[in-house]
């Protein structure tokens, strides 16, 4: 079920292959002027090595080396890595720490800049978890808490994932019945302008439900 996942995320981001490769080595020349020390504080990533980050990603578990920043999986070395979580994680990389101390969780459409992608938003994440797991919440708790999610006392199941260090998302169900559809929603802290973009955002978001969609298909 992962290669159907990959699959899903090859055929979208296809078209533009080409821009996510430039967004990869515009990252990653901006990153090599700052210092291992630096990118530590500001990931919150722990160090391998004195030359390698251990980068924990929805199941998966990267080694990016510096300053080259090259990916592997270490649970399957020889395994592609699609180029837009390379490109989402050395983003997560550049954020800059800050004080979150009074932040408060916001729908997509409440963040900042976001008006223009609100579309893609709900086609890439809202309406795929509303659909696949509206009528099956069981399945939605099994694999919330696989992927570590910690339980919400919000709608009908809500879930609570640290996707990065610094970025937990929440993900909230109501189920269906024979008169109303279910309703989904995805929400975030406050703060999550100042770390990740618009697009880096939805592409978060649609990631974690493409694995557990992947994911709740072996159960």
């Amino acid at each position: 079920m992962k290669e159907e996942v990959f699959l899903i995320i090859r055929r979208l981001i296809m078209a533009r292959i080409d821009d996510y490769k430039m967004a990869k080595e515009l990252a990653v020349k901006k990153l090599k002027e700052l210092s291992l020390a630096e990118l530590k504080r500001r990931s919150l990533f722990d160090l391998k090595d004195d030359s390698t980050f251990i980068v924990p990603f929805l199941g998966e578990v990267y080694e990016v080396s510096y300053p080259d920043f090259e990916f592997k999986n270490t649970k399957e070395p020889e395994k592609e890595i699609s180029i837009i979580e390379e490109v989402l994680i050395l983003h997560y990389f550049k954020a800059v720490p800050f004080v979150d101390e009074h932040f408060k969780w916001i729908s997509f459409r409440e963040i900042p800049g976001t008006g223009f992608y609100f579309s893609a938003f709900t086609k890439r994440a809202i309406d795929p978890l509303r659909k696949v797991f509206g009528f099956q919440l069981e399945k939605f708790e099994k694999v919330s808490k696989l992927l570590g999610g910690k339980p919400l006392d919000v709608g009908d199941k809500g879930f609570e994932f640290w996707v990065f260090p610094r970025v937990p998302i929440r993900l909230i169900l109501w189920m269906g019945d024979e008169e109303f559809p279910p309703e989904a929603n995805i929400l975030f802290r406050s703060s999550i302008d100042k770390i990740l973009s618009p697009e880096d955002i939805v592409w978060t978001a649609s990631l974690l439900v493409y694995k557990m969609i992947g994911m709740s298909k072996k159960l």
